[in-house]
Order: C-alpha cells, then structure tokens, then sequence
C-alpha cells in the first residue's frame, strides 16, 4: 500500500496532467490582470522548451535567442499594427517618419495566415542559415555563444535604426483587433490564454516524443561526447542545425503569443539582457528535463512580478539573491531538488520496517 502511495505522489504523467488541468481552469479564479500575466510566462514557457531542446540536450549554448523571439513577436504585431490602421492607412509611425506608401516587406503581413506563418519560418530559416555557417564549420562553445551576442547587437541595431520600417526604439504598439475581435474584451483574452496553454502543452509533448526517441538520443551524444560520435559515422553538424533551427522556430512562436498577452514589441525584448535571462531561466528549472525550464520561466517571472509589486525599491536585490541560492545550492536547478526529495522519500520507505508498513496499513 505504501509502495502505491509513494509511486502515486510522484507519477510524473500525474502531475503533468494536474498542472494542465490548473492552467485550463486558471481563468475561473484569476482576475483579467493575472491571467494575462500568466498567459505571458507561458509565452515564455513555450521559448524554454527550444532553447532546452538546444543546451539542455544538445550542449549548445545560444544567448542569441532574443531575436528569433523577437522576430516572431514584430510578424504578429505588423498584422496588427495594418488591422488597427485600416486597408487604406498606413500605420502612424510611418506617416511620422514620411513613408508614404507601405513598404513591400510588410505586404505579406496584410494576410493573417500568412504574418503567423511566417512567425514561425523566417527565425527558423535564420537558424538554419546560422547553424549550416557556424556548425559545419565545428564553431561551438564559447565561440558560437559569443556569436549569438554579436548577431544580437546587429539586429537591435537593424530594428532601432530602420523608424520607417520597424518603429524605432518604441517597436510596435497599439493593436486594437485580431481577426476582427477586439483585443480589449475579456472574452478575446481569455480564448487567446487558452490558445497559450494549448501550443505550450502540444510543444511540450511533442518534444518529449522527440527526445525519447532515437534522435534524442544522438542529441544527448553530441553534449556528452560529440567527437565519440564523430567516430561512430554521425555527422553532429547536421543535428545541431535541425535542432537549432527547430529551437529558433518554437521561440518565433512564443513571440507572437506573447505579443498578444503584452501588446507591444519593442527591440528592448530583443537585446542581450532577455536573452541572458531565458538561459537563467532554463538553468534555474534543471537544463535537460523539458519541464524544469517551463517550471523556471514560470517561477522566476511570478517572483520578478511580486517583488516588483510588494519591493518597488529594492526587488532586483531579492531577484538576485533567488539566483544566487539556486545557483549555489541547486546547480541542477529545481528539478534537481525535486529529484533530491524523491530519493530521501523512497530511501525512507525502503527502510521502514515491514511491521509497521503492515501496521499502517491496517490502520
């Protein structure tokens, strides 16, 4: 009976379903204000789950996946920006800035299929290009972590730089529809809440199968041994590529979901800093479990809102100290204490006498 209990209390499928079945009926108990927020951290749930995929899995450290998020968050919000501003207007910071006729970059944007599609295929493309550049020509470690921070300060720079095309520093803003529903109701952000849960649910699983089967299994090799499967006739160049541009296309993704909970872009979300935080967060959640990441990038957001909100003064210092204790005390993050506990629970059981597991059963 104990066995069952122990078994029961920590059934992962259990509790995965359990903490799915709470974000579905989140918003019968959370107030409009925090269901947002809480459809924006699983924005960002979705962008750890590839960046996991990519350091967690395969060992590659990228502080360079701000972009691809970002170029996902400015596709959705160019079709918003052309919805608010009408067929025939072009949207105001253009006029602003003397354009007087919409450039043909944003053309493809007119149609909302499209502006998701490619959301989702031009960072995946980049990825692709990057990785096919950098990999095949054995650019890892540090070397390839530094590159990512310089493709980052070339694209915010593109994006500050380019006011006509982008909107400068102030991106992106002041969406009033999509597909014709107003972003303002309560109903319309409640279904795109649930839309958040749903892709975080189906990305999670999805990578799941992906890493359980054999292709999880040459990613593990190429982080844990790369050359040892040169040897063995795989090429890991090939699989660092796929991986990084499948990773580039689920953060393009995040980025538009996550456009719609804020609404608003800005190169701000682009920079090095968001960059640096979505690697603490897959490290503070325990980098190669799927979930840890998710768990990270839910938690450390809720506290940067609370201390915000409780701390105005002084909450970066009690942000700072929650990495420092995790970083020095959980290296495996919290995935890592979790499985602590499971052990110390079952070590526990093992050596409880058999008398007394009989006694509590009768009991």
């Amino acid at each position: 009976m104990g066995k069952i209990m122990n078994q029961s209390i920590f059934n992962k499928k259990s509790l995965l379903l359990l903490g799915f079945i709470v974000l579905l009926i989140a918003p019968l108990f959370l107030t409009d204000f925090r269901l947002n927020l809480l459809g924006k951290y699983l924005a960002f749930a979705i962008l750890v789950i590839g960046l996991d995929l990519l350091w967690g899995y395969t060992g590659v450290l990228s502080l360079g996946h701000g972009i691809f998020f970002g170029i996902g968050a400015y596709a959705m919000g160019m079709y918003l920006k052309l919805e608010a501003s009408g067929t025939t207007k072009l949207p105001d910071f253009m006029a602003w800035s003397g354009v007087r006729e919409l450039p043909f970059i944003w053309v493809p944007f007119q149609n909302p299929i499209l502006a998701i599609i490619l959301g989702i295929f031009i960072p995946l493309m980049i990825g692709l290009l990057l990785g096919l550049l950098t990999f095949r020509n054995r650019i890892n470690g540090v070397y390839f972590t530094i590159l990512s921070q310089a493709l980052v300060v070339v694209v915010v720079t593109l994006f500050v730089g380019q006011q006509g095309l982008t909107g400068g520093t102030n991106g992106l803003t002041s969406f009033n529809t999509i597909f014709g529903f107003s972003l303002a109701s309560t109903t319309t952000q409640t279904v795109i809440y649930l839309i958040t849960a749903a892709v975080l649910a189906i990305v999670y699983f999805a990578s799941k199968v992906l890493i359980n089967g054999r292709l999880g299994q040459v990613l593990i090799g190429i982080r844990d041994g790369e050359n040892r499967l040169r040897f063995l006739g795989y090429d890991p160049a090939i699989f660092k590529t796929f991986i990084y541009a499948l990773s580039a296309g689920i953060a393009g993704l995040a980025g538009m979901l996550f456009v719609l909970q804020v609404g608003i872009i800005s190169p701000t979300m682009m920079g090095i800093i968001p960059s640096i935080e979505m690697v603490l967060w897959v490290a503070l959640g325990g980098r190669g479990t799927l979930i840890g990441p998710v768990l990270g990038a839910i938690l450390v957001n809720w506290a940067k809102t609370t201390f915000s909100e409780s701390y105005p003064d002084i909450w970066l210092y009690f942000l700072g100290l929650m990495f420092v204790i995790v970083v020095v005390f959980l290296p495996d993050g919290l995935m890592g204490l979790f499985k602590k506990f499971q052990k110390r629970w079952s070590g526990l059981h093992d050596k409880q006498p058999n008398s007394a597991r009989v006694e509590k059963n009768y009991s």
